[in-house]
């Protein structure tokens, strides 16, 4: 599972940098049962919140 986990927020990641959708929609592309499981998952992974990740990226 831990695996999944790893690549889906590595998809997310790429999603974010594109800037084109919100984070709602990106977490149920990716098939998350919502967008607040989506997130708690993204900052355990990755230590930032993915609207932060977004921003960091658009720098």
């Amino acid at each position: 599972m831990e695996l999944i986990h790893i690549f889906l927020i590595s998809e997310a990641k790429n999603l974010l940098r594109l800037k084109e959708k919100r984070i709602a929609e990106i977490a149920f592309q990716l098939d998350f049962e919502n967008a607040s499981y989506f997130t708690r998952l993204f900052k355990k992974q990755t230590g930032m919140k993915p609207m932060e990740f977004k921003n960091m990226s658009l720098n």
